[in-house]
């Protein structure tokens, strides 16, 4: 054994021996499948590589961060907070309080509007603005009564709101329907219309299994202009579609991991990981397109993910 291989060998061995003296980590577990499987990314991380032992505490994101401010070990971890989306929440307790701290590493977050490649490369509709115009109102008519669709999210979806603003805003409106089918359904629908190589537009994001699943395209918006981009979400106000204005796209995302501070007391090797893993985007698509279309096993995702990127999590361990 070469002096860096043991040496290596060594520091993992301090590392697991000092968590495994340490408190349990439990693990928050949002309902959306990226964070589940980052929930298991850190679980299986902490067991694995720190010796550490983990439990999961499903809950939403302010049940969550309220847990990580009171530092009792109830919640200790938030393994995929979106930015801006739960700025109220980083702004509160990692900003104010300074109960909570965030991850040094992040991926990006996307979200917009998709069609089929084809759909881009075939047909030219490349742009928002492509969207608003008779062409587009043939090519995405689906039941044929002279109008097109467009799939903006399912029914309470924050996100469904906002693009309800946005297609009234970019024109889109004129030309298509704007659709809030439940997403089960809308997806059976899309593949549908993929194997017939018809003609679908949709709200997409990104890490997302569609972008394993199926060779699609983002739709070109404007770039993010804050001055553009005025939403009013209904629990704000009754008139919020009237108030709302948006004119260009979406701000990039960056999504990170959150941990109580308290586990720098409680559990160091742990909190020492979470403060540089890094997870990538396209790999927890590809994650969760395992998980969610092909159905196999979260835990055994990851655990395979995790065997074959060993490399990744040691640079999160400290260890290269």
């Amino acid at each position: 054994m070469t002096y860096l291989k043991a040496f290596t060998a060594l520091a993992a061995l301090s590392l697991a021996t000092a968590a495994s003296a340490q408190d349990t980590v439990k693990v928050g577990e949002p309902s959306w499948p990226g964070a589940k499987i980052m929930s298991r990314v850190i679980a299986q991380v902490i067991q694995t590589r720190l010796g550490g032992v983990t439990e999961y505490a499903p809950g939403a994101n302010a049940v969550i961060f309220a847990a990580m401010d009171g530092g009792r070990g109830d919640i200790d971890v938030h393994p995929d907070v979106w930015l801006p989306n739960q700025a109220s929440f980083t702004e509160e307790y990692v900003d104010q309080k300074d109960t909570v701290a965030l991850s040094e590493g992040s991926y990006q977050g996307r979200s917009g509007f998709c069609v089929p490649t084809y759909m881009a490369e075939e047909h030219g509709m490349k742009s928002v603005y492509d969207l608003a115009t008779p062409m587009a109102q043939e090519l995405f008519d689906s039941d044929g009564d002279g109008k097109g669709e467009i799939w903006v999210g399912a029914s309470g979806w924050a996100s469904t709101n906002l693009n309800r603003v946005k297609v009234r805003d970019y024109g889109i409106e004129t030309f298509l329907e704007p659709s809030t089918e439940d997403e089960a359904v809308f997806y059976a629908r899309l593949k549908d219309a993929i194997d017939n190589r018809e003609g679908v537009v949709f709200y997409c994001y990104a890490p997302h299994f569609v972008h394993a699943l199926y060779d699609v395209t983002f739709i070109e918006e404007p770039e993010y202009d804050p001055a553009a981009y005025h939403m009013v979400q209904p629990d704000e106000d009754a008139d919020w579609f009237a108030k709302s204005s948006i004119t260009t796209g979406d701000q990039v995302k960056t999504v990170a991991v959150a941990y109580s501070k308290s586990l720098e007391q409680r559990n160091p090797a742990a909190a020492a990981f979470l403060g540089k893993i890094d997870m990538d985007a396209d790999d927890l698509s590809q994650l969760t397109y395992q998980t969610v279309i092909k159905g196999q096993d979260v835990d055994e995702a990851v655990a395979v993910w995790l065997e074959e990127n060993s490399d990744v999590v040691d640079g999160w361990l400290g260890l290269n």
